[in-house]
């Protein structure tokens, strides 16, 4: 997952869990268009590139980004981010 995604969704993420700007619905988009273009980014590589460390990477971006979406619309959301912080490099701290 490249620099300009991970400070999105650390920002977005930052803002829900000290509920200050967006809602929930704000924050899923955010996830949202992020777990798109890392498909999108991680489709338009060569076969060879996509089975890589690099693909591989990019394919547990994606799958930490698929459960903290579905988290996020059922509640609370921890262990996402814990899978977020592991596989991108996603460092927030969760007070739930």
């Amino acid at each position: 997952m490249n620099k300009q995604r991970r400070n999105k969704i650390r920002k977005a993420l930052a803002e829900y869990l000290k509920e200050e700007a967006p809602l929930r619905e704000a924050l899923l988009a955010v996830l949202h268009e992020a777990r798109d273009e890392e498909e999108d980014a991680f489709e338009n590589l060569s076969e060879f590139l996509q089975d890589s460390e690099k693909g591989e990477a990019m394919q547990d971006a994606i799958s930490a980004l698929e459960d903290l979406i579905s988290e996020t619309e059922e509640g609370p959301f921890c262990e996402s981010i814990e899978a977020l912080k592991e596989t991108v490099g996603i460092y927030l701290l969760c007070s739930f």
